[in-house]
């Protein structure tokens, strides 16, 4: 898989640097969003919106702006970015804005945007700019809605909102699920982000232990056949 091609760069930020589960940023929306997979995936498709279109433009004004200038000049871009999105969701979906809150501004200074936008963006084409954002953005969505999804139902027995898991009724004598109301409280996320990093790192040693490099997508495991000499497994 050639570096920069649409594909490469989509498979960069879901799985290789995924910025929650890989790269650890973005925390404190990854913490305090995730009560529910709904607050999850619409954070995570808003931040995605707004880093795939921040990079691109970024990537087209790279060459105009100067270099003294250019953190204030990205923070621009991205804020005037969060603030036609922010009006959208207002005006169209009011529910996730309210459930968003005070986060969706503050996604200006949304280090995995900034990030971004200083470390690819504002140094490659537009392009491969615009899917280094998409790649980035849906790598968060897919990991705080994996992470809301594990949280409400453990901790209300259900999943986007439709009941999964059959509540008990104490006054009707009804047996069921008592939820661990823990996990939708704010301890709830570290609970869930680590024990989903665990898994993560789990899956990660045993693919080492096999010899395949899990960053590499074209990997088969075969080190020793392998002649690829800039592969992990050869230079270590």
């Amino acid at each position: 898989m050639k570096a920069n091609t649409p594909a490469e760069r989509l498979y960069n930020g879901i799985i290789k640097e995924n910025p929650t589960f890989v790269l650890m940023l973005g925390m404190c929306p990854t913490l305090a969003i995730t009560t529910s997979a709904t607050n999850g995936i619409g954070m995570g498709l808003t931040t995605t919106v707004i880093l795939a279109a921040s990079n691109l433009m970024i990537s087209l004004l790279r060459k105009f702006i100067p270099d003294r200038v250019r953190m204030p000049a990205f923070i621009v871009v991205v804020a005037s970015f969060v603030t036609v999105v922010q009006l959208l969701l207002q005006g169209f979906i009011p529910s996730l804005y309210d459930a968003l809150g005070i986060y969706i501004p503050l996604i200006v200074v949304n280090c995995i945007i900034l990030g971004r936008a200083e470390a690819y963006a504002s140094k490659n084409k537009p392009v491969a700019s615009l899917f280094d954002g998409l790649g980035m953005g849906l790598g968060f969505t897919l990991s705080i809605t994996c992470i809301g999804a594990v949280r409400e139902l453990i901790g209300a027995g259900s999943v986007f909102g439709h009941q999964i898991l059959p509540l008990a009724d104490v006054a009707a004598g009804k047996a069921g699920y008592e939820p661990i109301t823990i996990f939708i409280l704010a301890p709830g996320a570290f609970f869930v982000l680590a024990a989903l990093s665990a898994l993560q790192n789990r899956f990660k040693l045993g693919a080492a232990k096999r010899g395949i490099d899990p960053s590499n997508p074209d990997c088969g495991g075969s080190c020793a056949a392998c002649g690829n000499t800039m592969c992990k497994g050869k230079r270590g």
